[in-house]
Parts: structure tokens; C-alpha cells; sequence
């Protein structure tokens, strides 16, 4: 095969530019939420309300993610989807009206979701092809990304460059890497069609058959319920760490910019040693682990004394959720009676329900007690998880999802 042809690690090298790309794309502008809130005069209940836009456009979007992805390929989603979820992100951040921020966070959570969709499924085929786990790594590329995009965020707030600027200059950048990231990542089609052949099989001898497709759904509705306590982390590390950091542990304004980064960081951590630590002791273990490090860095961050370890409390938070959805991702689209990317776009697009519910909680919470107090979300959502994963490991002794199903 010569050099310039596909193969499997130009193929992986490929779709880990497109997790990172996707992570600082969207992330970038997190640290400057602080000053769009004071610039609109915004409550913190409004303020709750106005950053679900975001996830209202993911949800409407994400129900016809699985569709869009066999009709129009994964790597053309990703490519023109990665520049136009630039541009999006480029207008809300330039927009000096309420209504413009909503509509471009609309539009860019929109296509959040069907990028998001389109990655994890060319992912797994990657996976397949390279014939070693990999997903938790590309999530942790993802974490990277959006950990890198927080820092930038918080320089350009540092340095007093506009947003809109700031988001111009960062989406420029980051949709040309995803571009490149989409060439690279090609999977030869006659490879392609050879890894499909026994799901394909599967989705035509189920498609007839009720029980099958009750069983898929079955199969995936802990995994929802998993992701979405991983995923609820991520969203109050979006919103609300940084107001929290400043607000309430009185950290400089610099230090409380960096909260994000933080949390994404530690995530990071967690993901790179997630293949490892899921091979040694499973994925119901690890995520019971998890569940109890979420739980128990939401309370240090809200017993702590000072911003340091509140710091300390939502690294502990980002390591815990690291595991929960890549694992939630790479079991959905292995899920048997489902077409491909079926599994990951259903997952996708209820998990992303729970963001309609849990900035808006933690604003009207914080208004009615303190924001402090409304931290007790995170730590309810790592027991959660906790339980549901010592439930599972009760129930089968091992792990929820099969052990050639990572």
C-alpha cells in the first residue's frame, strides 16, 4: 500500500485532530460567560436560562444526527459541519443583543450535535479497524481540546480582547485543523463495508422483530442514565465553575477563569488511564469509582474554605466523570438490531436532554439559596451513577457492556 494511502493510524491520527478540534471550538468561549452575563445585566436564574440554548439546539438537532450521518458521511459532517459550527460560535460571541447570542448558540449546539454524533461513530469504526480500543483516548483528546480552548479563553479575557475577535481568530484556526483532520481520518470504503458486514447482518435478521429492537433499547437506557451523570459534570464545569470560583471561593478573577480548565484537565487524566484501569477491573467498577469521586469533589467544593480546594473538589469531579461517555458511546454503537450510528445519535440525543434541566436547576437554586448550595446537584448525580454501576456489577458480576464491546 504506498505511503499516502489510508491506513489505520493515519486514519486515527485523523479523527483525534477532529476531538480536539471540536473541543476548543465550542470551549473557547466558557470563560468569557462572567462578562456576557454583565454585559446583557443578567440574573442568575436568566442567566441559567440563556446558556440552555445551547442544548435546545443539540436536542432538536440530535434526533436526526443518526440519518444525516448515513446519508451524508461522517467526514463530510465534519468537515463542513466543524467550519460552520465556527462561524456560529464566532457570531454569538461577536453579538451585542440577547436575542443574536441565543440564535447563533441555537444554531451552533445544532451542529455540536451532529458533528459530535458524526466523530464518535467514524471513531468506532477507527476502533474496529485498528482492532484496539481507542474512544476513551479520542475523548480524551476532546477533554484536551476543550481544556486548551478554556485557557485561550481565559488569556484573551486576561489580555482584554474582544470576544468577538477572540472567537473569530480561534474559529479560523481550529475549523482548518478539522478540515486536515477529515482528510486523514478516510477509512477506505471496501474496509469499511468488511467491518460493517456482521452489524449490517444483525440490523436486517432484527429488522422485522419487536423484541430485538425493545432489547436495543433496553441495552441502552443505563447508558443514558450513565452518560448523562458524566455529562451533567461537564455542564456546570461550563457554566458555573467559573462564577462559582468567583462568586462564592473568592478566587481572583484569573484563578476563577481557570476553574474550566481544571475540571477538563483532571478529565483528561481520567480518560487517558481509562483503557487500562476498564481492562484490569471493568467498566462497572471504574464507573462506581467514578460516580464516588464526583460525589465526593462537589462536597470539598462546597465545604471548602478557601479556592484552592475548591479547585481540588472539581478536579476531583472531572476525573470522576471521565469514563462514563466514551464507554456510554462505544457500547451504543456496537448496540446489535440498530443501523449505523442509530445507537450513538439515540444516546447522543438523550443524554442531552439533562442540559435543559441542569443549568436552569443550579440558576434558580442558587437564587433561591446560594450557588453554593446548588452544587448539591453534582454530588446527587455521582451517586447515582455510584449506584447504578454497583448495581450493575451486583447483577453480572463484571461489566454492563461486553467485554469486546469497548
Amino acid at each position: 500500500m504506498p505511503a499516502s494511502s489510508p491506513t489505520p493510524r493515519r486514519a486515527r491520527a485523523g479523527v483525534s485532530l477532529l476531538f480536539f478540534t471540536n473541543g476548543v471550538l465550542y470551549s473557547a468561549l466558557l470563560p468569557r460567560y462572567p462578562e456576557i452575563k454583565a454585559d446583557f445585566g443578567l440574573s442568575n436564574s436568566q442567566f441559567g436560562l440563556l446558556v440552555v440554548a445551547f442544548p435546545v439546539g443539540a436536542i432538536l438537532a440530535a434526533a436526526f444526527a443518526g440519518a444525516a450521518v448515513r446519508r451524508l458521511g461522517t467526514l463530510r459532517i465534519t468537515a463542513y459541519g466543524s467550519v460552520a459550527l465556527a462561524a456560529a460560535m464566532t457570531v454569538a460571541g461577536a453579538g451585542s443583543q440577547v436575542w443574536v447570542f441565543v440564535i447563533a448558540m441555537l444554531a451552533a449546539g445544532a451542529l455540536d450535535a451532529i458533528v459530535d454524533t458524526a466523530q464518535n461513530v467514524h471513531g468506532v469504526v477507527v476502533e474496529q479497524w485498528r482492532g484496539r480500543s481507542i474512544l476513551n483516548s479520542l475523548h480524551a483528546l476532546w477533554s484536551v481540546g476543550a481544556a486548551t480552548g478554556g485557557a485561550v479563553g481565559a488569556a484573551a479575557a486576561a489580555a482584554d480582547i474582544g470576544v468577538g475577535t477572540q472567537m473569530a481568530v480561534n474559529g479560523a484556526v481550529w475549523a482548518a485543523v478539522a478540515a486536515l483532520g477529515s482528510v486523514l481520518a478516510v477509512v477506505p470504503a471496501d474496509v469499511r463495508a468488511g467491518l460493517r458486514e456482521g452489524p449490517a447482518h444483525q440490523v436486517r435478521h432484527a429488522a422485522g422483530h419487536a423484541p430485538a429492537r425493545r432489547r436495543a433499547l433496553v441495552l441502552l437506557a443505563p447508558l443514558v442514565v450513565l452518560a448523562s451523570c458524566g455529562t451533567l459534570v461537564e455542564d456546570i464545569a461550563n457554566n458555573w465553575v467559573v462564577l462559582y470560583l468567583g462568586q462564592e471561593a473568592g478566587a481572583p478573577t484569573a484563578v476563577a477563569g481557570l476553574g474550566l480548565t481544571v475540571v477538563l484537565g483532571a478529565q483528561f487524566v481520567g480518560r487517558v488511564l481509562g483503557d487500562p484501569m476498564t481492562d484490569r477491573w471493568g467498566r462497572d467498577p471504574v464507573a462506581r469509582a467514578g460516580g464516588l469521586l464526583i460525589a465526593a469533589g462537589a462536597a470539598l467544593a462546597v465545604l471548602a474554605p478557601a479556592y484552592p480546594l475548591a479547585l481540588v473538589g472539581f478536579g476531583l469531579t472531572g476525573l470522576g466523570c471521565a469514563t462514563l461517555v466514551p464507554a456510554a458511546f462505544a457500547a451504543a454503537g456496537r448496540v446489535p438490531g440498530l443501523p449505523e450510528g442509530t445507537g450513538i445519535a439515540v444516546i447522543g440525543w438523550l443524554m442531552r436532554l439533562g442540559f435543559l434541566v441542569t443549568s436552569p436547576t443550579v440558576g434558580w437554586l442558587s437564587d433561591a439559596t446560594s450557588l453554593r448550595a446548588a452544587m448539591v446537584v453534582p454530588l446527587g448525580a455521582g451517586l447515582v451513577a455510584a449506584v447504578l454501576a454497583h448495581a450493575a456489577v451486583q447483577r453480572t458480576g463484571s461489566a454492563t457492556v461486553p467485554a469486546g464491546a469497548r
